[in-house]
């Protein structure tokens, strides 16, 4: 699991007909500083996140093992949204 936040929305109309009905977000990764990183995935969306909120997400195909993504052509999914983040590094 990858923590994350969703930034966008990506929209697509014509799409195979295992995904109609998904909800593609655009994620970009977060570090344990709660600062974007550059890399993103667009992620179906299993859990109802929407821009601006922290999420889990799962690549590859761990992607494809929740009720809404499971054989389908998914390689990101968006299963959590993460409602507290509690941290403790040593230094």
């Amino acid at each position: 699991m990858v923590l994350g936040k969703v930034i966008g929305t990506v929209w697509s109309t014509r799409k195979d007909e295992k995904l109609i009905g998904s909800k593609f977000l655009i994620v970009k990764q977060l570090d344990l500083q709660n600062k974007l990183k550059e890399n993103f995935v667009v992620a179906v969306d299993s859990v109802g996140a929407g821009v601006g909120e922290v999420v889990l997400y799962a690549t590859g195909s761990s992607a494809r093992q929740t009720n809404v993504t499971k054989d389908k052509p998914v390689d990101a999914v968006i299963m959590a949204i993460v409602d507290k983040l509690d941290i403790s590094v040593k230094e």
